[in-house]
């Protein structure tokens, strides 16, 4: 069956945007879903042949998508934090990672049949993480906060430096194979290192000195990464690749320099690369796989799962403060992801076309690894959170904003719900004081603030309620933390009604969070109400004493605030989706003054 070329790459662009939803639906990493789409659309079924489609494009191509990946990923590395990340993770991304290299080295040259060059090859490609597959991981294995930064900020660290390692050692296997003496393997590294630190400080100047206009500035930083691939390479062959590593580890380690824009555009962008290449590069596989190379592969991940992984992280971890729980789980979980995939198959192309012996098991080996990970890591991980007893709990707590009266209030009446979490947080000392009196936990200054990001625990905390006094602090926070829990959750409380919020004074809409309890509701009546005497009551429903009944006993006017249901899940009232609370709930509500209350059964 013959596909047009340009409904073919159309449809590869449809695929790994589906692949992606999927990824965010079942909350696994979208490498998964992308590389068995490149194998259904490749080697299965033959509709994608990317030699035939791309031709002599095809490693230009791969090459120039693979560096705007590198240098998105070493754009996040910043050397002032490699001083608090913790002895664990010092460890971890120092002789750790080398050690895993190889470990890695090792078992590929003896179980894969790897020549000692394409070992340490593949030992260099797959002795990192990397955030893309560890993030969505997290999200799904949930274990407690020291787990998680020791994995999250691996992940951060070691994919630049990981990068670099697998570059370093293909220009030394390149030089080698073309017979370059070891003053050329270093000159190609100086290259590569000279051309990205100056790209750095000229295109990091140009930013500084406002002289590239903002909306230009994603563009030219764009043209300014593949000129500099693209000219070291031409200066020194495959040096490339090693220049934008530097540039955006230079770039985004330079002060004064306002880059959050560009690593949003280059986000945004590596998420379209990485969807079209994952597939593009996974239809290359070919299959059936070369002589042994199914059981190699699954042999290595097999040693890597229960010997090297551990073993590097009790090496890593030896005098840190970590429990013996926390370093096993971190020795059981390290998905492989981006640096390996995209990389390893560029490499593959190259010496493929040198004629390397042993070239075309790189890759199948390579991929092997990243599906077992990600699928065997995925499947036992949380199971094995909960066992050792480090997961953390659902997060269905709540993140309140505010501690004057209403926002105290509504926390006390939350944290006496057992099981849900409730962390208050304010600037306010007074307000925080009292909550503390409380019982509530707290968190004193701004919760969209660099303190907060640093300290705030949010273990499991998966709601936020804006509910202070400071309508624009309440939006800021609000888009601050959509990221964090999802746009559906994150409420606030109006500050304005809906008769003043005309449009002259209200915010633009893409900074409101939906309205909390009702439409009509505002802080300011909210305060009025527990002023006349409204309370805020807390009740068990039964199918004795269902909502109907409730409200026969408190009154019609009697305002559903919040419900828990059996198991544990909040639901919370806002002003277009009002609460229909039923039997086994325990609702809270906002209730009238009651002249004469009885037992209510509850």
């Amino acid at each position: 069956m013959s596909i047009e070329p340009a409904l073919l790459l159309t449809l590869m662009l449809v695929i790994g945007f589906f692949c992606q939803w999927v990824a965010w639906r079942v909350r696994l990493p979208a490498i998964l879903f992308l590389l068995l789409a490149g194998i259904v659309a490749g080697p299965v079924t033959g509709l994608l042949r990317p030699d035939k489609l791309m031709g002599d494009l095809l490693f230009p191509v791969v090459s120039l998508a693979v560096a705007v990946i590198l240098f998105e990923g070493s754009l996040t590395l910043r050397f002032h934090e490699l001083k608090g990340i913790g002895h664990a993770v010092r460890g971890l991304v120092s002789y750790g990672a080398l050690l895993a290299l190889a470990l890695l080295a090792t078992a590929a040259h003896f179980i894969g049949g790897l020549s000692w060059e394409l070992s340490f090859l593949f030992g260099a490609l797959t002795c990192v993480t990397g955030p893309t597959v560890i993030a969505p991981m997290l999200r799904t294995v949930r274990p407690n906060a020291r787990i998680a930064n020791v994995l999250r900020w691996e992940g951060i660290v070691i994919d630049p430096i990981g990068a670099l390692f697998a570059v370093l050692v293909y220009e030394a296997i390149a030089s080698h194979r073309e017979g370059h003496s070891l003053q050329v393997f270093l000159g190609t590294i100086a290259c590569g290192a000279v051309t990205g630190g100056i790209a750095a400080f000229l295109h990091g100047n140009l930013l500084r000195r406002h002289w590239i206009p903002e909306y230009l500035q994603n563009f030219g930083t764009l043209a300014a990464v593949l000129m500099t691939f693209s000219l070291s390479n031409a200066i020194a062959h495959e040096s490339g690749l090693l220049a934008v590593t530097i540039m955006g580890i230079a770039l985004g380690n330079m002060r004064d320099v306002h880059i959050d824009d560009i690593m949003d555009f280059k986000e945004h962008l590596t998420t379209l690369l990485v969807s079209t290449l994952f597939i593009l590069l996974a239809a290359r596989l070919g299959w059936p796989l070369p002589d042994g190379a199914l059981v190699a592969g699954l042999a290595i991940f097999a040693v890597a799962q229960v010997v090297i992984r551990p073993l590097s992280v009790f090496v890593s971890t030896l005098g840190s403060e970590l429990t013996w729980r926390e370093r096993a789980l971190i020795g059981w979980i390290a998905p492989r992801g981006i640096v390996a995939a995209s990389v390893s198959a560029l490499f593959a192309i190259r010496m493929e076309e040198t004629g390397m012996t042993g070239a075309d098991r790189l890759v199948p080996l390579v991929f092997l690894m990243i599906i077992g990970t990600v699928v065997f890591q995925s499947a036992t991980a949380r199971p094995l959170a909960r066992w050792f007893k480090v997961a953390e709990p659902e997060p269905r707590g709540v993140l309140l904003y505010g501690a004057n009266a209403v926002a105290i209030e509504v926390a006390r009446a939350l944290h006496a719900i057992e099981g849900l979490r409730v962390v208050v947080a304010d600037d306010d000392w007074h307000g925080i004081r009292t909550v503390r009196m409380e019982g509530v936990p707290t968190f004193f200054g701004n919760p969209a603030s660099q303190a907060a990001d640093r300290h705030l625990d949010l273990a499991g905390i998966g709601h936020l309620l804006a509910m202070s006094t400071h309508r624009e602090l309440n939006s800021l926070v609000s888009v601050h933390y959509r990221e964090e829990f999802g746009r559906d959750k994150v409420f606030r409380l109006r500050n304005l009604s809906p008769e003043e919020s005309h449009g002259r004074v209200s915010l633009a809409s893409s900074l409101l969070a939906p309205a909390l309890f009702a439409e009509d509701m505002t802080h300011d009546r909210f305060d009025d109400l527990l002023r006349d005497g409204w309370r805020v009551k807390t009740t068990r429903l039964s199918e004795t004493f269902d909502w109907t009944a409730f409200l026969a006993r408190y009154g019609s006017d009697a305002l559903p605030l919040f419900g828990v249901e059996p198991r544990g899940d909040l639901r919370i009232a806002t002003g277009p989706h009002p609460l229909a609370p039923r039997p086994g709930w325990t609702v809270i509500a906002l209730v009238p003054p009651q002249t004469n209350e009885a037992s209510d059964g509850a």
